[in-house]
């Protein structure tokens, strides 16, 4: 094969990789279907965009999709909000969902709300389509002290100009939580909130909940209405256990008192005993100095000793005819 010919083979796999990278490269077949659809978009502008990192597709697909609604968005709009870190796909379709149901939404609202972390296309189809929640038994005490449980179905519509900064369903359940407690809690008896639980949801309803939430309730229906403990007979019973315990430890303590007085007491009739003993036990000293000093006679101390022991004698006959007034002594 002569050089010439090697030449042309060369340039034929040149030209075939030149043709692969710019067909990789340069999304023809994308140009193509969106020229079909009637957008018009130039082949450098899919150029420009995968220089500037963006997929195509994410891109034009959507566009295409808008064209053929009659929403008019451009690609810069699309390009820009994609580059952004939105979802170019749901915005077009909360745009569509939005022109089918009449509802007055720019591309430049819709962006912000899905840039904000929001599901656009679930908001759009919530206006349209209201959604229900359901809150958990909730109770309140009546003034009659009677437990009530209600259970409240909460109908809401999006509220598309309140979705950027709005509050979400946690807090219209809180709201109408705290309402329900607020109502029954002003109730004079638990029979009337019984008797009338629509009167829950209207005192509920016109107090302006959804104030500063990105929804608009339309309707607080009460869907079960039950009947709890007894919560004042309850507060009352254990007031009356504690008052009984405050009693009984007051009384223990007055009890304790009383045993330490008694002890007390003991100890000191123990320590005049002991002050007796000590006295009679100077009666024999005095005894011999007044004997050595000649202030009495043998006569007298022996009288003195006889009469002790009638004495003596007395008491133990005394003791054996009346038992009783040892056991007093």
């Amino acid at each position: 094969m002569t050089g010439s010919g090697l030449m042309i083979i060369f340039l034929v796999v040149i030209a075939i990789i030149v043709i692969a990278f710019l067909l990789s490269f340069v999304p023809i077949g994308l140009w193509i279907s969106a020229i079909s659809a009637g957008v018009n978009v130039g082949i450098f502008s899919l150029v420009g965009m995968r220089l500037r990192r963006v997929k195509p597709k994410r891109v034009i697909e959507p566009m295409i999709k808008a064209h053929k609604a009659g929403i008019k968005v451009t690609t810069n709009q699309l390009e820009s909000h994609f580059l952004a870190g939105g979802n170019v796909d749901r915005v077009v379709d909360a745009l569509i969902a939005a022109q089918r149901a009449d509802i007055n939404l720019t591309f430049e609202r819709c962006a912000a709300i899905d840039l904000a972390g929001r599901d656009v296309l679930e908001a759009v189809q919530m206006s349209v389509n209201p959604k229900v929640i359901e809150t958990p038994f909730i109770n309140g005490v009546a003034m009659d002290g009677i437990e009530v449980k209600a259970k409240s179905r909460i109908t809401v519509r999006a509220n598309i100009e309140r979705l950027v900064g709005g509050a979400g369903e946690d807090t219209i359940v809180a709201r109408v939580g705290e309402g329900i407690v607020s109502t029954i809690g002003s109730s004079e008896k638990h029979t009337k909130v019984l008797e009338n639980p629509d009167m829950i949801s209207q005192t509920v309803l016109s107090k302006g909940l959804d104030s500063g939430t990105a929804f608009e309730i339309l309707s607080i229906d009460i869907a079960d209405v039950d009947i709890g403990k007894n919560i004042g007979a309850d507060l009352q019973t254990e007031q009356a256990v504690a008052d009984k315990n405050i009693a009984q430890a007051k009384a223990e303590e007055r009890r304790a008192m009383a045993v330490a007085q008694e002890q007390e007491m003991k100890a000191r009739v123990e320590e005049m005993r002991a002050k007796v003993v000590e006295a009679e036990s100077k009666v024999p000293l005095a005894f011999a100095k007044a004997l050595e000093n000649g202030n009495i006679g043998v006569s007298d101390y022996y009288n003195l000793k006889n009469v002790e022991a009638d004495t003596n004698m007395r008491d133990s006959i005394n003791k054996m005819t009346d038992p009783t007034r040892e056991d007093n002594e």
